[in-house]
Order: structure tokens, then sequence, then C-alpha cells
């Protein structure tokens, strides 16, 4: 296991200490749990993205979409639905199994609207920088030399 020492990041910055929070929690993933179910994240444009996620025999009031703080948690609850009378499956291959799947979202990502569309449950994502955030030009002044006025 790979062990990343962070500290001379953090004698210079400030505020970033989530990042290894974050590289911790990266490391102790098992593969199995993150393989369901299968996503996708598209960069639509600059600032637009989309999570699409294949969610194939779950209807809307089974998935809860839940954002908190820089989190984004999708849920679905998977029904108990008793097998029909006098069918007999020779392979049962679609999973109608619980999941949850978290995104760690950057800063100033909000999450937009959601739809589920032949199996597939799109989250809309814009990252909305605020005005203050943005690059700005700073005006320079010309002064009148003190030094030289006084002197005159």
């Amino acid at each position: 296991m790979r062990t990343f020492d962070l500290s001379p990041l953090f004698r210079s910055t400030v505020g970033f200490d989530h990042l290894s929070r974050m590289l911790d929690a990266a490391q102790r993933l098992d593969d199995s749990a993150v393989s369901y179910p299968p996503y996708n994240i598209e960069k639509l444009d600059e600032d637009n993205y989309r999570i699409a996620m294949a969610v194939a025999g779950f209807a809307e009031s089974d998935i809860t979409i839940t954002v908190h703080g820089q989190t984004l948690a999708v849920t679905g609850a998977a029904r108990r639905e008793a097998s029909p009378e006098g069918v007999a499956y020779l392979h049962r291959g679609i999973a109608g199994r619980s999941f949850e799947r978290r995104f760690e979202l950057a800063d100033f990502i909000r999450v937009g609207e959601a739809t589920l569309v032949n199996g597939l449950l799109h989250i809309e994502l814009r990252r909305e920088i605020p005005e203050q955030m943005k690059p700005r030009i700073v005006k320079i002044e010309a002064k009148k030399n003190l030094l030289t006025d006084q002197a005159a």
C-alpha cells in the first residue's frame, strides 16, 4: 500500500486538509463496491458536467439524490419483488440490489436537475464561480512623485 506524505504541501497552503482525507478514503475503497452501478462522468463544456448512471430496474421513487457539503450521494433502494408464478430463470443477470454511490464535488460545483430516461439517470452539474472569485483587472493609478513635488 502506498502512503503519501503531504506535509510539505500543508506548510505553504491553508484549507487543503480535506485533500488528505480524500486520498485516504480513495485508498480504502473496495473495487467490488465501486463497480455497481456503472456510470460515466461527462464534460459537456468548460463549466458543465453530467453524471450518467445505469440504473435499470429502478424507478424515480427508488432513487434518492442528496447533496451535503461537497458530497453528492446517489442511493437506490431495491424493491424486493417475488418471482412471478411459473417463471424459472436460466440466468438472472439484471442486478436489483441496493446501492449507494458518492461523488466528491469540487468547489463551486452545483448540482442541477436529474432525469431518468431509458434506465439511465442523468445528473447535471455546473461550475458557478462567484463574481468576487473571478479574475479581475486592477487599475493602476498614476500618482505624483512626492519627492520631486517637495523639492520644487
